[in-house]
């Protein structure tokens, strides 16, 4: 596992994220001030997408329980998160954003 191609830069605004499926894993990419991230999608204490939660500069809040993640580090701010979120290597090349599932912080 390597760098996988996920979706075109255009599609992820910072207010915007996008959500994708790889190699069995829910990712959410996320763009905070002009860089982009990428960590789980999966909110680990209701199942939740937390790509469809409300995005606040550097926090995501999960939709259902306002479960706080840092989006940058994948760290639990606020329960009940249960734990923090691993994080994974981005790069642009060209046009598309790529993740590096096998880099990540698991």
């Amino acid at each position: 596992m390597g760098w996988l191609s996920i979706c075109k830069v255009n599609y992820v605004k910072p207010d915007f994220p996008f959500s994708a499926q790889a190699e069995g894993k829910r990712i959410g990419i996320y763009l905070v001030d002009g860089e982009y991230f990428a960590m789980e999608d999966i909110c680990p204490h209701a199942n939740a997408l937390l790509s469809q939660g409300f995005v606040d500069g550097e926090t995501v809040e999960c939709p259902l329980h306002g479960a706080l993640f840092d989006i940058r580090t994948g760290q639990c701010l606020r329960e009940p998160g249960d734990r923090d979120l691993n994080t994974y290597p981005v790069r642009i090349n060209g046009d598309q954003i790529e993740v590096n599932l096998a880099g990540g912080s698991e």
